[in-house]
C-alpha cells in the first residue's frame, strides 16, 4: 500500500474515532467508559496544572481535560492531513512530469485561463459596453462630425490638391537631379581614365624599376626590362 493510501486510512480512522468519542452536546462529552477512572487517578497533575496555568472562570478541570484531549486529536488529524497533502503533491508532480508539463507551460496555461476568466467576467463585459457607448457618443457628437467634415473639405480643396501636386513634382525633380549628377560623375571618371595624361601616368607607374645593391653593384631591373638601367629614373 502506498504512503498516500496509508495516510488517508489513518486520517479516516482518526476522524471516525474523534466523532465516536467526542460529542459536545452530550453531558458526558469526550468521556469514555474507562476514562473516568483514569481522570480520578491523576488529581495531583490537575492541581499542578491549575497552579501553573489557572483555568478560565467557569471551566472545570474535567472540561479542561476534555478540551485538551480534543485538541490532541485535532492536532493528530492536522498532522495526518499534512502527510496526505504532501503525498498528493508528490503524486501530482509525478503526473505532470509524465505529461511533459514543465513550470513554464503550466504558467502559460494559467495566464491563458486567467485572461479568459477576465474576458468573461461581469466587470470586463460592463467595461467593454461602457467604452462602446462612449465611442458611439463621441463619433455621433456635433464637434466630431464638424471636425470630420472640415477635414474632408480640406482634402478636397484646390489648395490642398495643388500643394500635393507641387510636393510630388518637387520629389520627382529631386530624384532626376540626383540621377543626373551620378551619371555626370561616372562619365567624368571614365573620361579621366581614357585621357592621355592618365594613360601616360599609368605607363610610367608600370615601368618603374627597383634600384638596390647587388653583388657586382648593378641595379635590379624588371624581369621584362631589355634596356639598360637608368641611373637617374624620371621619378
Amino acid at each position: 500500500m502506498d504512503p498516500a493510501s496509508q495516510a488517508a486510512k489513518m486520517m479516516s480512522e482518526s476522524s471516525a474515532s474523534a466523532i465516536a468519542d467526542i460529542n459536545l452536546n452530550s453531558p458526558n462529552k469526550g468521556l469514555g467508559v474507562d476514562r473516568s477512572d483514569s481522570l480520578s487517578d491523576v488529581p495531583v497533575e490537575g492541581a499542578m496544572g491549575n497552579s501553573a496555568n489557572p483555568l478560565p472562570p467557569g471551566l472545570t478541570e474535567e472540561e479542561a481535560e476534555e478540551l485538551r484531549t480534543e485538541l490532541t486529536k485535532v492536532e493528530e488529524e492536522i498532522s495526518t492531513l499534512r502527510q496526505v497533502l504532501s503525498a498528493k503533491e508528490r503524486h501530482a508532480a509525478e503526473l505532470r512530469r509524465k505529461l511533459g508539463l514543465n513550470p513554464l507551460n503550466e504558467l502559460k496555461q494559467n495566464l491563458t485561463k486567467s485572461w479568459q476568466d477576465v474576458q468573461t467576467s461581469n466587470a470586463y463585459v460592463r467595461t467593454s459596453e461602457k467604452l462602446g457607448e462612449w465611442n458611439e457618443r463621441v463619433t455621433s457628437s456635433d464637434l466630431y462630425l464638424s471636425a470630420s467634415a472640415t477635414l474632408d473639405d480640406i482634402t478636397q480643396s484646390e489648395a490642398y490638391k495643388k500643394t500635393q501636386e507641387t510636393l510630388s513634382q518637387a520629389g520627382q525633380k529631386t530624384s532626376a537631379a540626383l540621377s543626373t549628377v551620378g551619371t555626370a560623375i561616372s562619365r567624368r571618371l571614365g573620361d579621366m581614365r581614357n585621357s592621355a595624361t592618365f594613360k601616360s601616368f599609368e605607363d610610367k607607374v608600370g615601368n618603374l624599376k627597383v634600384v638596390g645593391p647587388k653583388g657586382n653593384g648593378e641595379a635590379v631591373g624588371s624581369p621584362t626590362d631589355t634596356t639598360p638601367t637608368q641611373e637617374n629614373p624620371p621619378f
